[in-house]
C-alpha cells in the first residue's frame, strides 16, 4: 500500500527565472529545495514536449522529444558556448510573470543555434552517440529540419515526396541539410542532459517527479509522419476522424481537439509496440506517469474530420485491458495515474479497477449544494489522488469568487472555512485530510491566487499556458504552511 504523501503541481514554464520562461536552471533547483523544506514528496509537471500550435504542452511536435525552451542558457555560458552579454541583449520577454512564446521563438532559438555552432566540433561524437541511443530521434530531427525548410508549415502541406517520405528525397535532403538536422539533435541532447541532472537532484532530495503524457499526439507531429500506418488516415495521409469530447454541462458543442485517432487494430497486431515504447521512455524521465484522458482507452469520442464542433461525434470502443496487459507483460507493473475525468461509465470505472491505477478527484468539481458528488472527500477511496483544482480549471479562489451563494455557503460549511480566512486554506485542509493516498495542489492554490493566475481555459486560444510564479512568492510562511499540513495529516 502506498504511503500517504503530498505534491505540488508546477509546470516548468511557470518557474521564475531571468530568461523569459521557467527552465532547468536555478529556479528549478530552488523549487526542489522548497519542496524538500516543506516535506513534500511529489512534484507534478505538465508534458515536457516541444510545443506547437497554441503553445499547448498537450499539442507537441513529438511524443518523445523535449521542449528546447526549457534548456538553461546559463549552462552554455559556463561551457563557453554563449556570452552573458549576448543573452542580456536578447529580448526574451519583459514580463517576468508571463511567457511570451513569440519572443522565445524569435530570439531564444537563435541563441541555441549560436551555442550549437560554437560547440558542434567539440560535441560531434557525443551527438552521434546520443542519436544512436534514441530510436525516435532521427525521425524527429529530420521532421523539424524539413519543417524549417518549408517555413514551419504542417507536414500535410509539404510537397508529396516529403509528405509521403520518399526515401530518395529524404536521403538527398539529409545529405544537404546535415547541419540543420544535427541542430535539432543538439537541442534534445542538452534537454535530456539537463533534465536528467535536475531529476536526479530531486530524487536525491526525496522528491518524485510526476510526469504527464497526453493520450493523443498532434496531427502536425513527427510521430504520425513517421508511422502513418498507426493512425486513422486516408490514402493522402489526412485524418478521416479526429478526437474530442462530447457536449456536456460545460460546453454545448463539446470540445473538438482535432488530434488524429489511433488505428487500434493495427496497433494490436503490432503488439502495441508504439505504446510500450512510449511508456518505457516516459519512465526513463519520470517516477510516476499521469495519462491524460484515460477514459479514451475504454471508449473514445470519434468526430468526422472537417466537423465544426464535436457534437456530431460518436463513441467507439478502445483497446481497454488488451493494451495494459501488453504493457505489463513487457515492462512489469508501473506507477501510473489515470486521469479519469469527464463522462464516465461503468465500463470506464471497471477498466480503472482492472488496471489498479489510482484515479483523480478534483475538489471544486464536487461543490454542489444540491447533490452529493464523488468529488467530495467523504466519497474518496485510498487508491486515488485528490487535487484542489487542476491546470484546466479555475483556481480555488477564482472558483469561490464566482460560485453561487448556495455553493459558496456549502463549501464554507463543508470545509469549515473561517469566513475571515482565505478559501484556499480550507480546500488544502480538505484535500490533505482526505483518505486519498496522494494530495496535490497547483501552486496557484497553495499561494491563494485568483483566476488572473489561471493556466488554461479549455477550447480557447490566446492567453493560455503563459502564467509564471512571481520571484520570491515561496516565502518562509508558505513553506511553513505546507510543512504543517504535511505534519498534521501525516503526509
Amino acid at each position: 500500500m502506498k504511503k500517504r504523501a503530498s505534491g505540488i503541481l508546477m509546470h516548468i514554464s511557470s518557474l521564475p527565472g531571468p530568461y523569459g520562461i521557467g527552465d532547468f536552471g536555478k529556479g528549478a533547483y530552488e523549487f526542489v529545495d522548497f519542496l524538500r523544506k516543506a516535506n513534500t514528496r511529489y512534484w507534478q509537471i505538465l508534458p515536457l514536449g516541444i510545443t506547437g500550435y497554441g503553445d499547448s504542452p498537450y499539442q507537441s511536435f513529438s511524443a518523445f522529444a523535449g521542449n528546447p525552451y526549457f534548456i538553461d542558457l546559463d549552462h552554455f555560458v559556463q561551457s563557453g558556448y554563449l556570452e552573458k552579454e549576448e543573452i542580456a541583449q536578447t529580448d526574451l520577454g519583459d514580463n517576468p510573470e508571463s511567457v511570451d512564446f513569440g519572443k522565445l521563438y524569435e530570439h531564444k532559438m537563435p541563441l541555441l543555434r549560436k551555442a550549437y555552432d560554437r560547440s558542434k566540433s567539440e560535441l560531434n561524437e557525443e551527438l552521434k552517440s546520443f542519436l544512436n541511443q534514441e530510436d525516435w530521434l532521427w525521425d524527429f530531427a529530420l521532421f523539424m529540419a524539413i519543417k524549417t525548410k518549408f517555413g514551419g508549415k504542417s507536414w500535410q502541406q509539404w510537397p508529396e515526396d516529403y509528405k509521403k517520405r520518399d526515401q530518395e528525397t529524404l536521403a538527398e535532403f539529409a545529405k544537404g541539410e546535415e547541419e540543420e538536422i544535427y541542430f535539432w539533435i543538439f537541442t534534445q541532447y542538452f534537454f535530456f542532459k539537463q533534465w536528467v541532472t535536475l531529476k536526479q537532484y530531486a530524487n536525491e532530495s526525496g522528491i518524485k517527479i510526476v510526469g504527464d503524457i497526453p493520450i493523443y499526439v498532434a496531427e502536425d507531429g513527427s510521430d504520425i509522419w513517421a508511422q502513418p500506418e498507426m493512425f486513422v488516415l486516408d490514402e493522402d495521409l489526412v485524418p478521416t476522424f479526429v478526437a474530442g469530447v462530447p457536449p456536456d454541462a460545460f460546453s454545448a458543442d463539446g470540445q473538438l481537439w482535432g488530434n488524429p485517432l489511433y488505428d487500434w487494430e493495427q496497433m494490436k497486431q503490432n503488439g502495441f509496440s508504439w505504446w510500450i515504447k512510449r511508456i518505457r521512455e516516459s519512465f526513463r524521465i519520470y517516477d510516476t506517469v499521469r495519462i491524460d484522458h484515460f477514459r479514451g482507452f475504454e471508449s473514445y469520442w470519434q468526430v468526422p474530420a472537417g466537423a465544426l464542433t464535436a457534437a456530431s461525434g460518436q463513441w467507439v470502443k478502445g483497446p481497454s485491458m488488451d493494451l495494459f496487459k501488453a504493457i505489463n507483460h513487457e515492462l512489469g507493473e508501473q506507477d501510473i495515474m489515470a486521469e479519469n475525468l469527464g463522462f464516465l461509465t461503468d465500463e470506464v470505472d471497471q477498466l480503472i479497477k482492472d488496471t489498479g491505477f489510482p484515479g483523480m478527484n478534483i475538489m471544486i468539481f464536487g461543490i454542489d449544494a444540491k447533490e452529493d458528488s464523488s468529488y467530495l472527500p467523504h466519497n474518496y477511496i485510498r487508491n486515488s489522488v485528490v487535487y484542489t483544482t487542476n491546470h484546466d480549471s479555475q483556481t480555488v479562489e477564482g472558483f469561490m469568487k464566482t460560485a453561487t451563494k448556495e455553493n459558496y455557503n456549502f463549501a464554507v460549511e463543508y470545509l469549515n472555512i473561517n469566513k475571515e480566512a482565505e478559501s484556499h486554506e480550507g480546500f488544502l485542509r480538505g484535500a490533505w485530510s482526505s483518505v486519498s493516498y496522494l494530495a496535490i495542489a497547483p501552486i496557484q492554490d497553495l499561494l491563494g491566487l485568483d483566476d488572473s493566475a489561471r493556466f488554461n481555459v479549455p477550447s480557447t486560444l490566446g492567453e493560455n499556458w503563459k502564467w509564471r510564479m512571481a520571484k520570491g512568492a515561496l516565502t518562509e510562511k508558505v513553506t511553513n504552511q505546507l510543512s504543517m499540513l504535511n505534519e498534521i495529516y501525516r503526509r
